[in-house]
């Protein structure tokens, strides 16, 4: 009797499968795609109602013989590739090669790779889905005719190894406006009025809250000391009154199971990392991992999803975890969890396989950061199940005059979900003296605190993310690959973990916006992705959706092409090569400008661009301070007479002497304010951002 043949897209997944399907199957892997599109051209018949025309990817010829060969010795061949539109159109490609009958059920799908998963998806085949398939063959013809009809262009009119994108290109936008932004912004003062009250000889904290006018509470605008001492001097000479105390609760209920989206944000937030590697180690626990005494098993769920839906097997054993580990009062008694629109309902959130394994018990099995991501996807899913937290809070509004003070707070009386998945919390804890309407109180002191409106910030990787799901741009598998994409092309770069568009990249964009501003913006991506989502509903003709795209594109791309003159990035100075006399000219890199000799490939004399800060070195006596950057973009200051002087500071210096001992002062700004201190001494001054 033959066996089984069961093909999988990664080796790791072939030898966790492997271990639970036994001796009668046979798990090979496809590494990926094994036929897609050429690189080398276009590889769409455009002329042909946009037919694709596929190859076997240089490389994978050799692994495509074997599927072959394995397949003729086969009884039966499972198609188990992953469970979305990449996977499907693998196992669609494979089917073909193969030469597999069109009416066998041989396509399976898994959502977990566990033993009882895989074997019940070994008995419940079907046939491969090809609405999914063309909701894959449109997004990758229409990336390709964007891709590789634009970025020829770039190649001619800018220079070579650039490249354009339908969401590449509209992430760098968001990136390039919101630098605009910040550029415009021009900061506005505004006062806020603290008071220090007495009741009964206890102190507590209040804050003007408004003035009553025309019988209606209002906010009221501070703009300068004058205005905020006339408001003090008002209330000072006030009967201070309590007006109303409310005590109350509230509940704060706990968050979803991840998507890959909210995975991605938390596990920059918390955890300090890139979508790109969240991503690899997510792959890692969804594949599997050897576990001592156990072996190799899948952790997680399937990694790519925008669904929220928890199956009920795993909302009836998480149930019985959080009963047996915290009792009855902390399993939340709502059963319903409603996921977001456009969704694979087939799919469920990212969680654990199996919630019995926690984190501690299988730390010594993984990796530390392997070990952080799946001690977050373990809380969170475990969380999402158990009761909302209760807060109690307490209101006290202050009459003085027309003004209004109020003094607020709130503190846990029942911490729910957050036994397990902590959460920062800006409420002020109540350490109020107890009061009712008509007690009078005193003043003991008043903070007035002046302010700056401040400008929007960049970007982080986790904020990208966030805006461009709420955009509808891209879909959960795209972010990574996108933010690696546009910070290899050098279009951006990561400033204090957060985005810097260069000036390639505005360069770039604004070219894109002048002459392709119906397709390099948000609203067209986002709307495209609707009508995938519709392809893959089985409602709307994949071919219809890039025949409508294209009878516009192609006009725009002609006028495109007639019209962009090349530019000229690179910037003649007058700073002479020491190595051949020709004066060097200004290009630009992935981390910004440098300069180079013109006479390239004969001279390849290169020098960075020195920006100096105007302040002498303290560790030798002609050197001075100027910024630099590391292979890795990041920006660090030294000496210019490095490497005879090695004097190197991740922080940048200010034209400051340190009170202490005279040394050179350091200033590093962060969200949460700004810190002053010596490179020297112990000498240290934080000042907190309002």
């Amino acid at each position: 009797m033959g066996k089984t043949l069961v093909i999988v897209e990664s080796p790791a997944k072939a030898k966790t499968i492997g271990k639970f399907l036994g001796r009668k199957y046979k798990i090979k892997a496809s590494v990926g795609h094994v036929i897609d599109l050429p690189k080398s051209k276009l590889g769409i018949d455009i002329e042909n109602d946009f037919e694709p025309r596929y190859i076997t990817i240089r490389g994978k010829g050799p692994i495509l013989s074997e599927l072959k060969k394995e397949a003729k010795k086969a009884d039966k061949v499972y198609l188990a590739t992953d469970p979305d539109r990449e996977g499907e159109a693998i196992s669609w490609h494979l089917a073909k090669a193969l030469k597999l009958d069109d009416k066998e059920k041989n396509r399976i799908e898994f959502n977990e790779i566990t033993k009882n998963t895989i074997k019940n998806a070994i008995k419940n085949p079907r046939s491969i889905d090809m609405d999914l398939v063309d909701a894959q063959q449109a997004r990758r013809v229409l990336d390709r005719l964007v891709g590789y009809k634009i970025s020829p262009l770039l190649w001619k009119k800018v220079r070579k190894g650039l490249s354009a994108g339908r969401v590449q290109s509209v992430a760098t936008k968001l990136i390039v406006d919101r630098e605009r932004e910040i550029d415009k912004f021009k900061p506005e003062e505004y006062w806020s009025i603290e008071f220090i009250l007495l009741k009964d000889k206890k102190e507590f904290e209040s804050s003007l809250n408004g003035k009553v006018i025309d019988g209606k509470l209002e906010k009221i605008k501070i703009s300068n000391k004058e205005e905020s001492e006339v408001i003090i001097n008002e209330i000072s000479n006030s009967s201070l009154i309590v007006e109303n105390v409310k005590k109350g609760k509230k509940k704060r209920k706990p968050y979803p199971s991840y998507t890959t989206s909210s995975l991605q944000q938390d596990a920059s937030n918390r955890l300090g990392f890139s979508t790109k590697k969240t991503m690899k180690l997510a792959q890692d626990l969804y594949q599997g991992i050897d576990i001592k005494g156990e072996g190799t098993v899948g952790l997680v769920t399937y990694i790519r999803t925008d669904s929220t839906r928890i199956s009920s097997e795993a909302r009836n054993k998480v149930g019985s975890y959080i009963l047996n580990s915290f009792g009855d009062k902390y399993l939340s008694k709502n059963k319903n969890s409603k996921g977001k629109k456009n969704i694979q309902d087939a799919h469920e959130a990212i969680r654990p396989t199996d919630v019995f394994k926690t984190p501690e018990k299988i730390k010594d099995s993984l990796s530390k950061d392997q070990y952080k991501l799946y001690n977050l996807i373990w809380q969170r899913f475990v969380a999402s199940q158990m009761s909302s937290a209760v807060y109690d809070t307490l209101t006290i509004d202050i009459k003085a005059s027309d003004y209004r003070l109020r003094t607020s707070g709130s503190q846990i009386s029942f911490d729910g979900f957050m036994k397990v998945y902590p959460i920062k919390s800006k409420d002020k804890n109540i350490n109020i003296p107890d009061m009712k309407a008509g007690d009078i109180l005193d003043i003991k002191d008043v903070l007035p605190k002046q302010h700056f409106t401040q400008p929007p910030a960049r970007f982080t990787e986790a904020s990208l993310v966030k805006t461009m799901e709420e955009l509808g741009i891209g879909r959960p598998a795209t972010y990574s690959p996108t933010i690696s994409t546009i910070l290899s092309r050098g279009y951006v770069l990561i400033e204090n973990k957060s985005f810097k568009p260069t000036e390639l990249g505005f360069i770039v964009t604004d070219l894109l916006i002048e002459y392709f501003k119906n397709i390099i913006n948000e609203e067209f991506t986002a709307e495209m992705e609707n009508k995938l989502d519709k392809v893959e509903e089985g409602k709307i003709i994949w071919k219809n959706v890039i025949s409508d795209f294209y009878d516009d594109f192609k006009g725009v791309l002609k006028i495109a092409e007639d019209e962009i003159e090349e530019i000229d990035m690179d910037e003649e100075t007058d700073i002479e090569c020491e190595k051949c006399g020709r004066n060097m000219v200004i290009k630009h890199g992935r981390y910004g400008r440098f300069l180079a000799c013109p006479g390239y490939p004969d001279c390849k004399n290169t020098k960075p661009i020195l920006n100096k800060l105007n302040i002498d070195c303290p560790k030798c006596e002609d050197g001075e301070i100027i910024e630099r950057k590391s292979k890795k973009g990041r920006k660090f200051y030294g000496c210019t007479n490095y490497p005879e002087c090695d004097f190197v500071s991740w922080d940048m210096p200010i034209n400051e002497k340190c009170p202490e001992c005279d040394n050179i002062l350091t200033k590093k700004t962060t969200k949460k304010g700004t810190t002053i201190k010596c490179i020297e001494c112990d000498y240290k001054k934080t000042q907190k951002n309002k």
